[in-house]
């Protein structure tokens, strides 16, 4: 066990051979799992278990409690406890907030955020700077690459892969409306479908299992399982030797 005298360490609940160096800051009632590594400037706020063989990376804060400082028309809704799995690999300057649970192997990029009632599955890919708003759920070994914005109320399953710089939205009224959770809803993105670079996905929408979205393309409708679409509108195209 190597634990710097530089670091704030609350917590007595701390496995074999973990190391925690200088500058981190370990609120009481925290567990670090055996082999846990913790880095300087890290943050983790009372309340947060890390697995076991966790690595996570200078400036990373798990624990983020969320605020709306009256500008937001959603409450937050949280339980203040976060799991990560283990095996799991925290990016620097990634920001977890409460009420959040992590499988293991999953990798955090560099300053990815995950917000409250996130559930992530194991040997998942969060890239970087990919951000997660509230209540989303990715199923196993799915991979949401750079700069993605996943929106809040959105369901993604297992072997899904997200290129970069897609967005979703999951209020067609843009807020003008006010807010009721029933009526906000992100797509439902299921097992195997493929979203390429730069798509826009549109509130409620569901793309089938094994799907395909065309790079750059605006999914406004439901995309049926196998189908390839593109465009703005994106619509279904002929994909080279399928079945007429």
């Amino acid at each position: 066990m190597s634990l710097s005298k530089l670091a704030v360490i609350e917590t007595e609940q701390i496995g074999r051979n973990v190391t925690v160096h200088e500058f981190a800051v370990i609120r009481r009632g925290v567990v670090l799992g055996d082999g846990a590594v913790i880095h300087p400037h890290v943050v983790i706020a009372e309340g947060v278990t890390v697995g076991a063989g966790v690595e996570i990376f200078p400036g990373a804060f798990l624990g983020k409690e969320p605020k709306g400082a009256g500008a937001t028309a959603r409450l937050p809704a949280f339980e203040r406890r976060i799991v990560i799995g283990d095996g799991c690999s925290i990016g620097p300057y990634a920001v977890v907030f409460y009420d959040v649970e992590i499988g293991e192997g999953t990798l955090l990029g560099d300053g990815a955020s995950i917000r409250e009632q996130g559930r992530i599955g194991a040997r998942c890919l969060l890239s970087r700077y990919v951000t997660l708003n509230y209540n989303v759920r990715i199923g196993d070994r799915t991979k949401v690459m750079d700069l993605c914005h996943i929106t809040g109320n959105t369901t993604i399953g297992r072997d899904v892969f997200i290129s970069t710089m897609v967005g979703m939205t999951n209020d067609n009224a843009m807020g003008k409306d006010g807010f009721r959770d029933d009526d906000i809803r992100g797509p439902t993105i299921e097992d195997g479908a493929m979203i390429g670079v730069g798509a826009k996905l549109l509130p409620r929408v569901r793309i089938g299992a094994g799907a395909i979205v065309g790079a750059g393309s605006v999914v406004t409708r439901d995309v049926a399982p196998g189908v390839l679409v593109m465009g703005v509108p994106a619509k279904p195209v002929q994909r080279p030797g399928a079945p007429r």
